[in-house]
């Protein structure tokens, strides 16, 4: 059902992508514009960082390094991180990375135990320095079933990690099919495995994603997309 918002002419509307933006427009009663102002990102601190000691602890055996982080809701589909996972295990050498908490983690726990990769799994908890893991990482997997922008995965980017994703929301607007990464339906493991063994089985792939994955993420350097909302904020002081 469409809700009637009211808004005064001091007032202007934003979403971070043009996904969000429609789906604004389907559900609340909107006469002004919308401003498409996407998330930034701030690379003095998101930025791929020498870590190989730590690189070393994870990955002794040189194993590709594939991540994951989210609040572990069921939106996330952490459920189908794992399953992609243990199809990526199946065919190379490979260690996940879990970061974050929430109330799907013990079924994800279990699911670990039951598909035989716990071994290979390391669940990393709330993670402050989300940078220096990323630094560390060859793939970002995010099968979630929707998301309005994708911030997750545009910081995994910005630290050189490309993407594996589902083509919902506003992630396309992020992950750029075939460059940055990879798009598939919500659901099809299949899919993203098959991707995901596409740039984890040839280093030379690997590290064309890789740039690819940085040129895009500063595409949305903070500085400019703070002139985006200056922008805003200039229209709207000029307002009667």
């Amino acid at each position: 059902p469409v809700v009637s918002y009211s808004i005064n002419h001091s007032d202007a509307v934003t979403a971070v992508s043009e996904s969000l933006k429609q789906d604004t427009l389907n559900n609340f009663h909107i006469q002004k514009d919308i401003y498409v102002i996407p998330n930034f990102i701030d690379f003095s601190r998101f930025t791929k960082q020498k870590k190989e000691h730590f690189k070393k602890a994870i990955a002794p055996l040189n194993e590709k390094i594939l991540v994951h982080t989210s609040n572990f809701r069921k939106v996330k589909r952490v459920d189908d991180v794992v399953k992609i996972f243990a199809l990526i295990a199946d065919k190379i050498p490979s260690k996940l990375l879990l970061i974050g908490d929430g109330p799907e983690r013990t079924n994800i726990e279990l699911l670990c135990r039951e598909t035989g990769v716990c071994d290979r799994i390391t669940f990393l908890g709330k993670q402050e320095q989300i940078e220096e893991i990323l630094s560390v990482c060859d793939l970002f997997l995010l099968p979630s079933e929707t998301e309005s922008f994708g911030l997750a995965a545009l910081e995994a980017m910005a630290c050189e990690v490309p993407v594996i994703s589902t083509n919902t929301g506003g992630i396309p607007e992020v992950n750029i099919e075939g460059v940055t990464g990879f798009l598939s339906d919500v659901g099809d493991i299949e899919s993203m495995a098959k991707n995901a063994l596409y740039i984890l089985s040839d280093d030379s792939i690997l590290r064309k994603f890789k740039s690819n994955a940085l040129k895009q993420a500063q595409s949305f350097h903070i500085d400019k997309i703070l002139p985006m909302y200056e922008h805003v904020y200039r229209n709207l002081m000029k307002r009667p």
